[in-house]
């Protein structure tokens, strides 16, 4: 019953997660997918046939205890990181956030992270040479 309440968070958590625009071949939610089905994924078998293989040694099955406490608490930080719950608690001063040294580099690098994933590979190019030469 718990690894089913446990596994509905871990689920509703996944469809809420934002998808990395940058690196798309790179998922966060398939990587927590894939341990919460081998972890947590209500089975229609006996709780002594869940078992998990060590890949250290791959021929001796090794049983997984599940941790109700330990798997909440883990669901409860991820939420924390959806919700930005961090920026919420503990907020920058604008002294941090536009530093004298360069006051618009974190605007400049939102807007280089926005603009990204929508650009050519001609385009990247372009800027990529525009960074390695230098004129003095």
């Amino acid at each position: 019953m718990a690894k089913s309440i446990v596994y509905k968070h871990y689920q509703r958590l996944l469809t809420q997660w934002p998808v990395d625009l940058l690196r798309p071949e790179v998922s966060f939610q398939k990587a927590i997918q894939r341990r919460i089905d081998t972890r947590l994924k209500p089975s229609t078998t006996a709780p002594e046939d869940n078992v998990v293989f060590n890949q250290a040694q791959a021929t001796v099955p090794t049983k997984v205890a599940f941790d109700e406490k330990g798997e909440l608490e883990q669901v409860n930080v991820l939420y924390s990181f959806l919700e930005n719950r961090y920026t919420k608690t503990y907020p920058l001063s604008e002294k941090m956030m536009r530093p004298a040294s360069n006051p618009n580099y974190y605007d400049g690098l939102l807007k280089e992270l926005n603009e990204a994933p929508t650009r050519s590979w001609f385009q990247s190019m372009v800027i990529r040479w525009k960074g390695s030469l230098r004129f003095s």
